[in-house]
């Protein structure tokens, strides 16, 4: 999913409330609320920086991972300190890239995450998702259409904490990853932000995260969102299950 050249090294998108503003053009009823809302541009901001670090833990753990692997082949003694930077960028060229997006809703933050926890209605908002699948507690199969190309992987649930955030990472096939955290902004109101990352397969998917359409997509997502839940009035369930470091409490 998402926004500059592919050839460009992952950079937090999130940046500060200046970028998330001009990022929410399109929605000028969310961007006059957030310039006005002293109080709404502090738990945007919180909820932000809470998804951006579940995503750099996720980041640091697959980096120690990768660090291992040349360890293991033998390759990280025989990489020099000029061939290290060369390697960095050729890595750099291929790593995903991250949208941030957020929206207000009018439900308690119960009711926001409880309906969020429901993976199998995902279809219901999500675009270009055909089917969600949980398989166990912290296990999801995934199938999609991305670019008019068909998909299918599994994610792994690694931290999921009632009413404060879902983190997610693939675990085969295609590459993503992901966090929502929600903010309390009063008894009926919730602040929802949503970040995440894939990373690129082919050239036409290349060209749509390069045109901006992912970022356009995640928007539109919870704004679907905010009128299922809205419309509805409650959650069709809820499943508040505690995950630390992938595993349940």
């Amino acid at each position: 999913m998402l926004g500059r050249s592919t050839t460009t090294p992952l950079k937090d998108s999130a940046g500060n409330l200046k970028e998330l503003t001009m990022t929410l053009a399109r929605t000028p009823a969310l961007a006059s609320r957030l310039g006005n809302d002293k109080k709404l541009q502090r738990q945007v901001d919180r909820a932000l920086q809470s998804a951006r670090k579940a995503l750099k833990r996720v980041e640091k753990k697959n980096n120690h991972r990768l660090r291992n692997t040349l360890i293991g082949l033998g390759v990280a003694g025989t990489v020099t300190a000029a061939a290290v930077p060369l390697w960095l960028r050729l890595r750099g060229r291929t790593r995903p890239r991250t949208v941030n997006a957020w929206i207000e809703v009018d439900v308690p933050v119960s009711t926001a995450y409880n309906q969020w926890t429901q993976f199998e209605d995902f279809p219901l908002f999500m675009e270009g998702i055909d089917h969600v699948q949980q398989l166990d507690p912290t296990r999801l199969h995934w199938a999609a259409t991305v670019a008019g190309k068909q998909a299918e992987w599994d994610a792994k649930i690694l931290e999921q904490h009632p009413d404060r955030q879902i983190s997610w990472i693939s675990e085969d096939g295609k590459k993503t990853r992901g966090t929502v955290t929600f903010a309390d902004h009063g008894p009926d109101r919730t602040v929802i932000a949503l970040s995440m990352s894939h990373q690129a397969e082919g050239p036409a998917e290349a060209a749509g995260s390069a045109a901006g359409l992912d970022k356009r997509r995640i928007q539109g997502d919870l704004e679907r969102f905010k009128e299922l839940i809205e419309g509805r009035g409650t959650e069709t369930g809820g499943w508040r299950e505690e995950i630390s470091a992938g595993k349940t409490q």
